[in-house]
């Protein structure tokens, strides 16, 4: 049996300049940082005493005997990539899907290490970004950019780096009371809406094909984010104020980035003291975030009270193997 713990992201700044179609004519770059709400894949081979050969167990309970039969499009196309025969799959989360939070990537990151370990073969941070980036991209022709992937993947707060010729992933470098105090402002709430990512992002890579002079302007707001994290002198404060400008702009990129309720709760949040926010992930519903100075916290819970207000704390370690322990497995004839 192997089990896999992924953690969720959040993404501050520059989010739409991870597609491909737009980093390879001109660069891009995320701020973001991974927190302490996870995902976790089980896997094992099942024993041969049932009428079917993979069980599957997510939000939904698949008994199958063949990977056609497989609903599930990342789990199909991940188990007929790597071959893989007579197993039980169980997935949890401490977080809804289609919330913003890259939960999808999360899951092809957990699932891909988990199966390796099965296979009794190693993997690391870049491989496993990778793996997962072709199994939703490619394999399964779902729209998107590539950064969930990647910050599952390594985990920690950092800026990405993306350009034709690949990714970095660079450390955001900032004292841990800094980055301490920076976490304890921010403030997260589910709205209650989801849906799914993939839709989204279709829309909004149509409407970038003509928003490159928005998106170039998004790319240079991220070393505008990464100045005022780094810069001990500069407030924090100037963090929230330009998240509510970004969001403010990229509002203005896709007409399914925001809805009229969401508009409604993130004026709620400003009016009761929030500097500014954000919608986490490709738009729609899911998590909203706030930048909150600690003396208005209070009143932007009271503003929100109909939201669920979930605490967090960044994380750093990104995606890893929690149990270990193989079975000897002979596939059948």
């Amino acid at each position: 049996m192997i089990i896999t713990q992924t953690p969720f992201r959040m993404s501050f700044f520059g989010g739409g300049t991870d597609f491909s179609g737009f980093y390879n004519e001109h660069g891009g770059a995320v701020i973001s940082t991974t927190f302490d709400k996870y995902c976790y894949v089980t896997v094992r081979h099942l024993p041969r005493f049932f009428d079917y050969k993979t069980h599957l167990s997510y939000s939904q309970n698949e008994q199958v005997n063949s990977y056609d039969e497989i609903k599930h499009p990342a789990i199909r196309n991940a188990m007929k990539w790597l071959d893989m025969h007579e197993i039980r799959l169980t997935y949890e989360s401490d977080l809804p899907a289609r919330s913003g939070l890259g939960t999808s990537s999360s899951f092809a990151v957990g699932m891909l290490e988990a199966f390796y370990a099965l296979k009794g073969q190693y993997a690391g941070k870049r491989k496993l970004a990778d793996d997962a980036i072709y199994l939703e991209r490619e394999l399964c022709k779902e729209a998107g950019g590539i950064q969930d992937q990647i910050a599952a993947s390594f985990g920690g707060f950092n800026r990405i780096n993306f350009s034709k010729d690949g990714y970095t992933v660079n450390p955001i470098v900032i004292s841990p009371e800094r980055k301490q105090s920076l976490n304890a402002r921010l403030m997260l709430f589910f709205t209650g809406f989801s849906r799914f990512s993939s839709d989204i992002q279709k829309e909004t890579e149509k409407s970038m094909k003509d928003k490159t002079a928005e998106l170039i302007k998004m790319y240079g707001l991220v070393d505008e984010a990464e100045k005022i994290l780094t810069d001990k002198n500069t407030n924090l404060d100037e963090f929230g104020r330009l998240l509510d400008y970004t969001w403010k702009f990229k509002r203005g990129i896709s007409s399914g980035i925001s809805t009229s309720s969401i508009d409604e709760q993130y004026d709620c949040a400003i009016k009761a003291g929030a500097l500014g926010g954000k919608l986490l992930g490709a738009g729609g519903g899911g998590f909203l975030l706030f930048y909150v100075p600690l003396d208005k916290q209070a009143a932007v819970k009271s503003a929100l009270k109909n939201q669920l207000y979930v605490p967090f704390q960044f994380e750093s370690e990104g995606t890893k193997i929690i149990f270990y322990n193989p079975e000897s497995y002979e596939e059948s004839v």
